[in-house]
Parts: C-alpha cells; sequence; structure tokens
C-alpha cells in the first residue's frame, strides 16, 4: 500500500490506540501532515477511558503541536479510518465505524486484513519510521516541518528504548536525515520517569534473581513505560559480576523486555530474538542493548518463568569456539573444494576518494571504516555485503569488469561520514568468479556454535544444528561457518 491510494476517500479518520505512547503520537501526526499536503479533510483521535497525562508526552503535544483529539465518544462514519500503530480489533485500541479501514503498523499481523488497505511490517523499530518512509516515496520532505521531523526521531527513541533496540537499516536512515529541535527533544527525554516510575524502577531493581554460573540478572518490573525497563537493565548491567540483565514487565497486551551484555559471548540481539521465537512477538536492537516483545496468550507459564527457561536454554545450547587459539581434529572430517560462483564486488575506492571515513550500511548492519587502497566490499551470494582486503579477495577470487546486478530488501549504501553524502552500493558493483582451487574439510553442525574468527575476535557468528563448520586445508585458524541451505552451492565433494 502507498499513501496515495487512499487520497480517493474523502473525510478521513487518523486513529492510535488508546493511551497512546509517542510513536503513537508521531506517526499520526506525520498522516496528518501528508493529508493536509494533499487538501483532504482529515481528523487525528485517540480513544479510551484515559486522556493523555504522562508529561513528556504532553509535552510533546504542546511544543510539537500534535494535532491529535480525546474523542472517548467519536460517533462519526467517515469514509475512512486510519489505524496508526495499531491494528483494527485489538484490544488496545476502541473501534471507530467507518465505511473502509487500513492498517499501518510495526507489529505482528495477528488479524485478518485486507492487503491492500495495509502496510505492516514488524520488522522495523518504530511506526514513525514506516510513516517516514511512505511520506519519502510521495516524493515529499518531512524535513520541510522541523516539529514534525523531531516527532518522528522522538517516536523512534521512545519505541527502541533510547535508540538502543534499533537493528533495521531503515530506522537508521530516519535518525541520521531528521533535522530536529534538540532541545525540545532534551525536555521531553527529562520528563520521561513519573515519581511512581521512579518507585517501579527502584521496587523492580530489589526484586532480582541472580544466576551465578553464567553472571546474568532477571528483573521483573510493574507494567510501565518500556524506557522504565532500558534505565533498570542499565542501572542493573553496572553491578560486579554481572554479564547479563533482563527487566522485564507483563500486562494484558504484551510482556515486554529489555536485554543489556558487556561480555561478547552474548549478543543482545541474539538474545532477545531467541527470549521471544514462537511467542508472537519479536526481538532486536544491537550486540549490547537489545530488546523484544511476547505474546501472554502464547505463553504456557508465567512471563517470569518463560524468560528463565529460556535462559538456561540459551546458555546450555552453544558451543564457544575461538578460532585463533583453536585447532579443530579434522581427521574424520569430508574434504570439499569450493565450487567457481560469480559475485559480486565494489573496489570502495571507485566510490569516494582513499583516506575517506565512511559508513557502510547493509540490512545485517552497519560498518564503519577508511577507504584505502586495498579495501574492498564483497556481496554474497544471499546478497550479505562485508569488507574485505584485496589480498584476501584475490585468493579466492577473480576480478572482472561485467557490472553485477541483484535485487535487495534494503540496497546497501555508503556514506561519506566527513560530508554526509550517500552512494549506492549496487551503482559500482561490479562480478568476481571464485578460483575454485580452494580445499576445505566441514561436517555438519550437531548442536549451536558462536564461533570467533580469527579475524573478528570481538563479534561471533552464529551456526545452527546443520550447519557446516568449516576449515580451510591450508590455514587451520580459518575457521567459518556456512548456512545449510548455502553449503552444496558452495561445495563439492572431492573425490
Amino acid at each position: 500500500m502507498e499513501l496515495r491510494d487512499l487520497l480517493k476517500y474523502k473525510n478521513i479518520v487518523v486513529q492510535c490506540h488508546d493511551n497512546p505512547d509517542a510513536d503513537a503520537l508521531a506517526s499520526g501526526y506525520a498522516l496528518m501532515w501528508y493529508f493536509r499536503q494533499q487538501k483532504k479533510d482529515v481528523r487525528f483521535i485517540y480513544r479510551g477511558r484515559n486522556e493523555i497525562q504522562k508529561s513528556n508526552l504532553l509535552i510533546m503535544i504542546r511544543e510539537l503541536e500534535v494535532p491529535v483529539e480525546y474523542e472517548p465518544f467519536y460517533a462519526g462514519e467517515p469514509d475512512l479510518v486510519i489505524y496508526v500503530d495499531c491494528q483494527y480489533g485489538q484490544k488496545n485500541v476502541t473501534s471507530t465505524a467507518a465505511k473502509k479501514v487500513a492498517i499501518i503498523d510495526h507489529h505482528r499481523k495477528d488479524s485478518d486484513i485486507p492487503d491492500h488497505l495495509s502496510y505492516i511490517r514488524s520488522d522495523v523499530g518504530s511506526c514513525s519510521t514506516l510513516c517516514w518512509d511512505l511520506i519519502k516515496r510521495e516524493g515529499l520532505e518531512p524535513n520541510d516541518s522541523r516539529l514534525l521531523a523531531t516527532a518522528l526521531y522522538y517516536g523512534l527513541f521512545s519505541d527502541t528504548n533510547r535508540l538502543s533496540e534499533v537493528s533495521h537499516p531503515l530506522d537508521r536512515d530516519m535518525m541520521d536525515q531528521l533535522i530536529i529541535n534538540k532541545a525540545t527533544v532534551s525536555e521531553m527525554i527529562n520528563s520521561n520517569i513519573s515519581l511512581e516510575e521512579l518507585q517501579i524502577t527502584g521496587k523492580a531493581i530489589l526484586n532480582y534473581d541472580y544466576h551465578a554460573s553464567n553472571k546474568y540478572l532477571v528483573i521483573e518490573a510493574e507494567a510501565c513505560d518500556p524506557c522504565i525497563l532500558g534505565v533498570i537493565s542499565d542501572f542493573a548491567l553496572e553491578t560486579e559480576n554481572v554479564n547479563v540483565c533482563v527487566a522485564f514487565f507483563e500486562s494484558q497486551y504484551e510482556v515486554k523486555y529489555s536485554v543489556r551484555s558487556c561480555c561478547k559471548e552474548v549478543r543482545a540481539d541474539e538474545l532477545a530474538a531467541f527470549l521471544a521465537e514462537g511467542l508472537g512477538g519479536g526481538g532486536g536492537g544491537h550486540m549490547l542493548k537489545a530488546g523484544g516483545t511476547m505474546q501472554p496468550d502464547l505463553l504456557n507459564k508465567s512471563a517470569r518463568d518463560t524468560i528463565e527457561e529460556r535462559l538456561e536454554w540459551y546458555y546450555d545450547r552453544y558451543l564457544v569456539i575461538y578460532a585463533k587459539n583453536t585447532k579443530l581434529n579434522t581427521s574424520k572430517w569430508k574434504a570439499y573444494e569450493k565450487i567457481s560462483q560469480t559475485l559480486g564486488c565494489v573496489r570502495l575506492a571507485d566510490v569516494f576518494p582513499i583516506g575517506t571515513p565512511i559508513n557502510i550500511r547493509t540490512l545485517e548492519g552497519d560498518v564503519d571504516t577508511i577507504i584505502d587502497e586495498e579495501a574492498y566490499l564483497m556481496i554474497g551470494v544471499e546478497g550479505e555485503v562485508y569488507p574485505i582486503k584485496k589480498d584476501k579477495l584475490l585468493k579466492s577470487y577473480q576480478l572482472t569488469n561485467f557490472v553485477f546486478t541483484r535485487e535487495f530488501e534494503y540496497e546497501p549504501r555508503i556514506k561519506n561520514r566527513a560530508t554526509g553524502e550517500v552512494k549506492y552500493v549496487m551503482s559500482f558493483a561490479k562480478t568476481v568468479r571464485t578460483l575454485g582451487t580452494a580445499i576445505v574439510f566441514a561436517k555438519p553442525l550437531e548442536q549451536p556454535v558462536k564461533l570467533f574468527t580469527a579475524w573478528t575476535e570481538d563479534k561471533y557468528y552464529s551456526g545452527q544444528v546443520g550447519d557446516y563448520l568449516t576449515v580451510r586445508a591450508d590455514d587451520e585458524h580459518d575457521i567459518y561457518i556456512v548456512k545449510a541451505d548455502l553449503f552444496d552451492r558452495f561445495y563439492k565433494s572431492r573425490r
């Protein structure tokens, strides 16, 4: 769905969920701004039993001129109601009669929604991001309103626990591009916790479970603003002999949790995703800070017991390998050789001059580096993008001058960190062909593995059961993981 698809409706109501948060207010504000640019008759409302009371949200509405109205007894029947940051029929929104319904949301789709009138993506951190992207796709610039841009930023900030749970590149693009009023954001941030929430924080910290064997804390709080969970887990992680903290609350609608890690053996984003797997929610963030949600109706025990149980599974399931200090016994492993493949690469000096500090943004994350003569970027068979030095590239690949094309869910881009100029990777991509001479030993994993390669000692790669643990025959420390569905495409058995 595109916003232009909704312009045929005359009388439009934008509605967010009851008890709206900053993301809901910012998202509705963005849609109001767009439809007013198109001279449409539009209102932005919320319903439910309670009017907004939180001081940071009242500051947001006042200082950013958010055009929202509290309509607990709305009786009209507009041509179109657009539910934003929620979904029609959910418990957290009072339904409004309308001739047509549309939905723009970043939560998991859990009802029968007509696809042509919905835009639902649970992979991004905020509904504000979706609305920003939809407006940009219409050729309009949200930065034309500094108040709107500030609201969108604060919406993402609030819904991703002070940006600590941002993982999707679209969220990061919006963060980078918005021109905001920093003083207003600071005022809202510093009015975010009420005295009641301060009390919730103190009570929660006293109610902890410490697991000495793996040095992690589990802390349960009362239902509160998700940002409070971040405050709790950040504070708790400063405790001696605590490497990981999970703070959570359970409400009627969701279990919300915040994850913090200060040890390289536990990625907060991976743990957050593991906790939510199969439980109707999701987890995301980055290596040190992350968070997620679960659906209470999918739990067969209390939220606390579920989290405790899953943490035990998580710590018990992984074998940790440090490739730099490990020599694996491959005497009984099968030998394979690489199959010739056509992949893509970019010589970074063709994008920006040597010496330029750059940020490479991909779906897998951001990489900061400085361009030198040896710096290249590989584009893998699954579209994954990663830096590589020329000498290592030439050991396994032959350079060509053919143009490399591939479609991405999110097209990788490179930003000059000094000037802010952005260029798209595929505009510079050329094909490379594997030489097909490398010999490796490999075997399927029988348990999940966290692998610290010889070149990335501060970040591990995860392998699951059935993936292949692989070692180059000419370098016993060159240990890596190949996903199960890719191995037969990359390697063939040596006869």
